[in-house]
């Protein structure tokens, strides 16, 4: 993230997300599939091998790191064709869009961090229940049920931001100034929504 400052002075935190150029690379169709939707890659493989039936479905169009589906309706998916190129191009400055990505790894929390809990009182006898979940279920029953809000794994989930505008397209760079945060580490595949 960083700091940019419009003609009127105003500053806006923005994050600047690498784009890349989108190839589809297969289009799927009511007939054949049950529905209609398009498949793309993206990024370059790191390794060199690519398996045969990958090369036979990729052909001539490259190795790429990602594929993706995305269902379209009718009329997006009429202007598709195999080996178009989406680039950032499509969007434009002042554009409202999602971005949906992986979030940030926390590792094991507690129910406070978690869920928000607020503990037990930290009087009246009680000793070390500051950060306690408290009870976990009823008696009858003999177990605890399911989705009960405990301690566990945070972050790590697939997360989606919605109503972020575009600041500015650096074209030359191949870069997107989106205002606000935006899900993920460094690195993380993004995943841009008009």
């Amino acid at each position: 993230m960083t700091e940019l400052f419009d003609e009127d002075g105003r500053v806006y935190p923005v994050t600047v997300i690498k784009t890349g150029a989108v190839i589809v690379t297969q289009l799927k169709n009511k007939e054949k599939d049950g529905y209609e939707s398009v498949q793309v890659g993206f990024g370059e493989k790191k390794t060199k091998k690519t398996n045969k039936p990958m090369k036979g479905h990729l052909k001539d169009l490259g190795s790429f790191r990602y594929l993706k589906e995305f269902k379209m309706d009718s009329k997006q998916y009429a202007e598709m064709k195999i080996g178009a190129k989406i680039d950032q191009s499509i969007f434009a400055p002042g554009d409202m869009v999602s971005v949906s990505s992986t979030s940030k790894g926390k590792g094991f929390q507690g129910v406070v961090k978690r869920h928000g809990f607020h503990g037990g009182p930290r009087s009246h006898g009680q000793k070390h229940s500051e950060r306690e979940a408290g009870s976990i279920g009823t008696a009858g029953f003999q177990r605890v049920f399911k989705n009960k809000r405990m301690a566990g794994r945070m972050g790590g989930d697939r997360v989606t931001v919605k109503n972020l505008k575009i600041i500015q397209i650096d074209a030359e760079n191949n870069q997107l100034l989106i205002r606000g945060a935006v899900p993920g580490t460094r690195g993380t595949l993004v995943e841009i929504k008009g």
